[in-house]
């Protein structure tokens, strides 16, 4: 998988094309049945070339997979590795648009990419957390602070202190905009999440602290205790929703 493919110049004629303009050809038979959906997390071993037979990253010549979410990589993986099956081994030509442009800055290669992919093991994300049934709106049995913050008890927590703002706490959450669009979860990544709580928007330093070790509570973060109305891009704006399950307090 590390020699350069005598057809790296250009997308041969027996390479299968999609609609968005990817090309591929199966290498390998593979022996699963299931392909990895965009929430999966794949593990690969691939390398990768320029169209001029230059190779620019392989996990082979490191002697070690690659693991990643598939929707966190660039468009033309995301796309192809949910053509494929365990054990199969696949050649991509992804166009530019579908890759890294033209002209990418750091370090990074322009224009057509070609990539040799091994896919090794599925592992598939968890379902998603149910859209809270009151995230349009603030309920009447939610306890409203002077900030306009508003918050209830999902599940009460087996701690007794509460987070300091200088504390780090360590949380699993699940993020809504009111239209009930999901724009954040460490749920469905599989990870929980640490962090100064001094450190985050001021709806969850202020939140947080309610809170004690095994609590889940819900939380109604206005704007203006949020990324405000008008956010940076790929900022939610307005109000937002969290459910968060304190695991623990760090000093």
């Amino acid at each position: 998988m590390t020699d350069t493919p005598s057809d790296v110049s250009a997308v041969p004629e027996n390479a299968e094309r999609t609609d968005s303009g990817l090309a591929s050809r199966v290498l390998e038979e593979g022996s699963g049945s299931d392909s990895p959906a965009a929430a999966d997390t794949v593990t690969v071993h691939y390398s990768g070339w320029t169209t001029d037979g230059k190779m620019f990253d392989s996990s082979v010549k490191r002697g070690q997979p690659a693991s990643f979410p598939l929707n966190r990589v660039i468009p033309g993986w995301t796309e192809g590795l949910q053509l494929m099956v365990v054990g199969e081994t696949r050649r991509f030509w992804i166009p530019a648009e579908l890759g890294y442009g033209e002209n990418p800055g750091g370090g990074r290669p322009g224009g057509m990419l070609v990539f040799d992919v091994e896919l090794l093991e599925i592992q598939k994300a968890p379902e998603p957390p149910k859209v809270p049934e009151d995230v349009a709106a603030i309920p009447d049995n939610a306890e409203v602070h002077e900030s306009g913050l508003a918050s209830r008890v999902i599940t009460a927590g087996s701690g007794e202190a509460n987070p300091k703002a200088s504390d780090n706490v360590t949380v699993h959450y699940s993020g809504w905009t009111t239209d009930g669009q999901m724009f954040d979860s460490s749920v469905m990544r599989g990870q929980p999440a640490t962090f100064p709580l001094n450190r985050v928007i001021p709806g969850w330093t202020e939140g947080v602290q309610l809170m004690v070790e095994g609590e889940t509570r819900r939380f109604w973060i206005p704007a203006k205790l949020a990324y405000g109305e008008k956010p940076p891009a790929g900022a939610p704006a307005g109000m937002l929703v969290f459910d968060v399950e304190l695991l623990k307090i760090g000093r």
